[in-house]
C-alpha cells in the first residue's frame, strides 16, 4: 500500500501547568495552560495510559494548582476535583457532565497553590503529591446509616487551604453544596504565599513564601508555631528566595523546594535542618513522595527529575526512623523533558476502569448485564509497569507527560504517556464536489482551516497542503468539535456558546477563488460532538444537555431529537446518561452510533428514528475509536482502551461472527500495540474487508476476511527476543553481539520475515507522531504527521538545553 506523507499542518500543544492524582490513586488529572483539563488512566490489560476525557475550561482563567479529594459514598470513587486560578477563583470539574463550575468567585488576589486537609492518619499505601495528600482513607462508618452520620455531619466537611498572593493562607470548607464556604485566614505575612501543605494528622499547616521563609501554623488556633529561614541551609539569600513547593511526610519530615534549586529536609516538629541538596540548576517547582514515604522526587526548571532516598530504608515504610536521625541521600536523576517541569504526582493504576459505580447510573431493571471477564493480560512497558505498582508522573512546558518507576527509578527509562499531546482534530474529504479534489478540515484552538491536499505524481510519496479558507470563532472562543460533509461544501463547529454552520463555495470569476457563507441554525445547546450524514442532508450533533439533535441542512429545521437511555421507554424521558463525545453514521444512513466518554454505546435507527440497542462498556474500558465498515453497513467496529477490537452486528444486536471467533484470541503483539488508538480508516472499496487502526506511534492493518494468526517470537513490539529465537538466529549464522549491531541484525531478520508474506494484524511503527490517517483509495493512504523537533521549535518557551551562539 502506497503511503503519502504530509507534515505541513500546524500543531502547537499547550503546556501542562498542574497535576493531581484521584482519591483512589488510579487516575491523573492534567491541567493545561489553555484552560483544558485531561483525565488519564490505565485500562485493564492495556500497555500504557490513555486520555479518557477532556474538558474544555475557560481559556482566560489560567489554572495554578489542582486538588482532588474524596467526595463520600454518594460521589464518584475518584472524588471531587478542584482547581485554583491566577485570577483568584476556584472551580470544580464535573467529570460526569464534563463541565467546569465556579465554586468560589474571584477573591481579587491570585491563588498560587491549594491543599486539602487530611481527615485522619495516612495509610501506608497512600501517595502524597505536591506537598499535600489529595485524600486519605476515610472511616468506614461514613457508609453506614444512622444517628452517627448526623452527629458527625459538621465534621464531614473538608478544609481547603489556599495560598494567596497577598501573603495570607485562607481556609475554606468543602461541603456537598456547589460553593466553598469561607472558614478563616491565617495571619498575613510579608511576601507572597506560594506553597501550602498540611501535616499528616491535620494539626499543622506549613506555608512557604517569596521572602524565603517557611512558617508552621497551628491549624486550630491559627497561630504561628515557628518559622524557618530557608536560605541558611541552601544557596542564595532569603530575600531573593521563593519557596515553590512543600511536602509533608509521615515520619515528621518537611521537604522544601525553592528558587535556588535547593531541596531541603527539615524536622517538622522543631523546624531544624536535617539535609540539604543543591543538585538542580534552576527553580524546584514540584515535589512528590513514594507511597512508602522513604523516597522523595523533585523536579523543576532544569528539566530534571531527581530522586532522594532515606538512608538504609527498604521499599517498606515500616522501617522509617525518627526524623532527627534521618539521612536523605541523593540517588540520581532522569531527564526526559526538554523544557521546564511544572508538576509531579504519584499514581497507582488499578485493574478496572470504572469512573463511577453502577448504582450511580439509573438502571431500573435492578440488574446490569456484565460481560464475562477473563484474566487481565499481564502487561508491561520497559519491564516495570504493572497493575498496582506506583508510578511517578511528570509534566511541564513541553506539553508531555512521562511515567517513571517509583521503585526502580534510575534503572529504567521513563515512558512517554502521550507522544502526541493535544493532537489536532482533522477530517478528510477524499472526493469533494470541487473537481474531485481532496480537502482537509483542521480544527485549531479558535479557528478552522480548510486545506487542499496535493499528492505528488511520482513515487516519492510526498504530499502537501494549500490553505483555502480560514474561519475564526466569535470572540476567539475555544472550538470544542467540528465536522465537514462528504461533499466538502458544508462544515460546522461548536464552541461553548453555540453552533455555527458554513457553506464553502468556489468562485470562477471573483477575485477570491474561495468564499464562505454562514448558514443560520436553529437555537440549540452547544455540542460535544457532531457529524454530517453520509448523504450530507443532515447535521447530527450531541448537545451538552445529553440529547442528540438532527438538523435538516436544506431548510434548517430540527428533524428529530434522541435521548440516549439504557432501556426502552414509552414516551420522552429526561436525559440521565453521561454526555456523548463520539458520533458515527453508516454509509447508508440507517444507523447512528453514539458513544459516551466512559465507553457506553447507544445505537439508533435513523429510519425508524428510535434507539435500537444499548451496549454497556466493554470490559470496563473506554472506546478510543469506532466506525461502520463500508462493506457491511451493519458492522460497527470498536477499538477500546484495552487494545481490544470488537465487530458488532447492530441489526441483529449481537457480536459479529468475527468477534465471536477471534476477540478473545487477538495476537499479543496487538494487545501491546504502541500508543493509544486514536482512529480507524476504512478502505473506500466496497469489496475490501480491511481497516487500518492507528495510534500516534504505529499503524496496524486488520483484515476481517483473513484468519487471525498466532504470535511469532519476533513480533513483540517491545523488541524482546526469547532464548529459542536467539538460538534460531545463531543457527542461521546471525550471531547477535551487543549494542547497535545486535539491534541491526534483529531488525534485518524481522524485516526479511515480514517482506515474505503480509500478515493480518501487522504492526508498522511510525517515525514521527501521527496525527491522522485516511484512505485515498483502496491501495493508498494519507498520513498526516509532524516531527516532534518541529513542534518543540514552535513552543512559546525555550528548551532547557539550547545552544548559545559563540560557545
Amino acid at each position: 500500500m502506497l503511503e503519502y506523507r504530509c507534515s505541513s499542518v500546524d500543531w502547537k500543544p499547550s503546556p501542562v501547568v498542574a497535576l493531581a492524582n484521584s482519591a483512589d490513586d488510579s487516575q491523573v488529572a492534567a491541567a493545561r495552560e489553555d484552560g483544558s483539563l485531561e483525565i488519564w488512566l490505565v485500562s485493564p490489560g492495556a500497555v500504557g495510559w490513555h486520555c479518557q476525557l477532556t474538558i474544555h475550561g475557560d481559556p482566560n482563567s489560567r489554572i495554578s494548582s489542582l486538588a482532588w479529594c474524596r467526595a463520600g459514598s454518594e460521589g464518584l470513587p475518584s472524588g471531587r476535583l478542584f482547581s485554583s486560578s491566577i485570577d483568584g477563583s476556584i472551580s470544580e470539574w464535573d467529570l460526569f457532565d464534563l463541565k467546569q463550575k465556579i465554586v468560589l468567585d474571584s477573591i481579587g488576589i491570585s491563588i498560587w497553590q491549594m491543599a486539602v486537609a487530611p481527615t485522619n492518619l495516612l495509610s501506608i499505601d497512600k501517595p502524597i503529591e505536591n506537598g499535600c495528600s489529595n485524600d486519605e482513607e476515610e472511616s468506614e462508618s461514613e457508609d453506614d446509616s444512622g444517628s452517627e452520620d448526623e452527629f458527625h455531619d459538621d465534621h464531614s466537611d473538608r478544609l481547603l487551604a489556599v495560598a494567596c498572593d497577598d501573603g495570607s493562607v485562607r481556609l475554606y470548607r468543602i461541603s456537598d453544596l456547589n460553593k466553598l464556604t469561607y472558614y478563616r485566614s491565617l495571619p498575613r505575612v510579608s511576601g507572597r504565599a506560594l506553597s501550602v501543605t498540611w501535616s499528616s494528622d491535620a494539626q499543622r499547616i506549613f506555608s512557604g513564601s517569596s521572602d524565603g521563609l517557611i512558617r508552621c501554623w497551628d491549624a486550630t488556633s491559627c497561630q504561628e508555631v515557628y518559622r524557618i529561614t530557608v536560605g541558611l541551609g541552601g544557596q542564595g539569600s532569603s530575600s531573593e528566595m521563593c519557596v515553590w513547593s512543600l511536602l509533608s511526610l509521615r515520619c515528621e519530615v518537611l521537604v522544601s523546594g525553592d528558587s535556588t534549586g535547593t531541596v531541603q529536609f527539615w524536622d517538622s516538629q522543631h523546624g531544624t535542618l536535617l539535609e540539604s541538596h543543591s543538585n538542580h540548576k534552576g527553580d524546584v517547582n514540584s515535589l512528590a513522595a513514594a507511597p512508602s514515604h522513604n523516597r522523595v522526587f523533585s523536579a523543576g526548571a532544569d528539566g530534571q527529575v531527581i530522586l532522594y532516598k532515606l538512608s538504609g530504608s527498604t521499599n517498606s515504610s515500616q522501617d522509617l526512623k525518627p526524623s532527627s536521625s534521618q539521612k536523605w541521600d541523593y540517588i540520581g536523576y532522569v531527564k526526559a523533558h526538554t523544557h521546564d517541569i511544572r508538576a509531579l504526582t504519584v499514581a497507582v493504576p488499578i485493574s478496572r476502569e470504572d469512573p463511577f459505580p453502577d448504582d450511580i447510573l439509573p438502571d431500573k431493571s435492578g440488574a446490569r448485564k456484565h460481560r464475562k471477564k477473563g484474566k487481565p493480560v499481564d502487561f508491561s512497558y520497559h519491564k516495570w509497569a504493572h497493575m498496582g505498582v506506583p508510578m511517578l508522573i511528570s509534566a511541564g512546558d513541553d506539553a508531555k507527560l512521562f511515567a517513571y518507576s517509583v521503585q526502580e527509578f534510575t534503572k529504567f527509562s521513563p515512558h512517554d504517556i502521550c507522544p502526541a499531546p493535544q493532537r489536532v482534530p482533522m477530517q478528510m474529504v477524499h472526493k469533494s464536489v470541487f473537481n474531485q479534489t481532496s480537502l482537509l478540515l483542521v480544527q485549531g484552538i479558535s479557528d478552522l482551516d480548510i486545506l487542499r491536499l496535493n499528492v505528488s505524481t511520482d513515487s516519492s510519496g510526498r504530499a502537501s497542503t494549500k490553505p483555502l479558507v480560514r474561519v475564526k470563532s466569535r470572540d476567539s472562543r475555544k472550538i470544542i468539535c467540528s465536522a465537514i460533509s462528504n461533499t466538502g461544501s458544508l462544515f460546522a463547529y461548536s464552541d461553548q456558546i453555540g453552533l455555527s454552520l458554513f457553506e464553502l463555495k468556489k468562485n470562477e470569476i471573483a477575485k477570491s477563488p474561495w468564499s464562505v457563507s454562514r448558514r443560520r441554525l436553529p437555537t440549540l445547546p452547544f455540542a460535544h460532538s457532531m457529524i454530517f450524514s453520509s448523504d450530507c442532508s443532515r447535521l447530527i450533533l450531541a448537545g451538552h444537555d445529553r440529547r442528540i439533535y438532527a438538523i435538516d441542512v436544506s431548510n434548517m429545521e430540527l428533524v428529530y431529537t434522541f435521548t440516549p437511555c439504557r432501556e426502552e421507554h414509552e414516551g420522552e424521558s429526561p436525559p440521565m446518561e453521561p454526555p456523548i463525545t463520539k458520533l458515527y453514521t453508516s454509509s447508508d444512513d440507517q444507523w447512528l452510533a453514539a458513544i459516551n466518554c466512559f465507553g457506553d454505546i447507544y445505537v439508533f435507527n435513523l429510519e425508524t428514528q428510535r434507539q435500537h440497542w444499548f451496549i454497556s462498556r466493554l470490559d470496563g474500558a473506554s472506546v478510543t475509536a469506532a466506525g461502520f465498515h463500508p462493506w457491511n453497513n451493519n458492522a460497527l467496529v470498536i477499538s477500546t482502551s484495552s487494545n481490544q477490537v470488537f465487530a458488532f452486528d447492530v441489526e441483529a444486536r449481537q457480536l459479529g461472527k468475527w468477534s465471536l471467533l477471534h476477540t478473545n484470541v487477538l495476537p499479543k503483539r496487538y494487545q501491546e500495540f504502541p500508543g493509544e488508538v486514536i482512529g480507524l480508516s476504512f478502505s473506500p472499496s466496497p469489496n475490501s474487508s480491511s481497516v487500518i487502526v492507528y495510534s500516534s506511534r504505529a499503524k496496524c492493518l486488520i483484515d476481517f476476511g483473513k484468519p487471525v494468526e498466532e504470535d511469532e517470537e519476533n513480533d513483540l513490539p517491545n523488541g524482546n527476543i526469547s532464548k529459542s529465537l536467539e538460538g534460531k538466529l545463531v543457527n542461521m549464522g546471525l550471531k547477535l553481539g551487543k549494542g547497535t549491531n545486535r539491534k541491526r541484525r534483529l531488525e534485518e531478520y524481522q524485516l526479511e520475515g515480514k517482506s515474505k508474506e503480509r500478515k493480518n494484524f501487522e504492526i508498522l511503527p511510525s517515525k514521527h507522531p501521527v496525527l491522522f490517517v485516511g484512505h485515498l483509495s483502496k491501495n493508498s493512504i494519507m498520513v498526516i504527521e509532524k516531527p516532534w523537533i518541529e513542534v518543540v521549535k514552535s513552543l512559546d518557551t525555550q528548551p532547557v538545553d539550547r545552544h548559545i551562539f559563540g560557545t
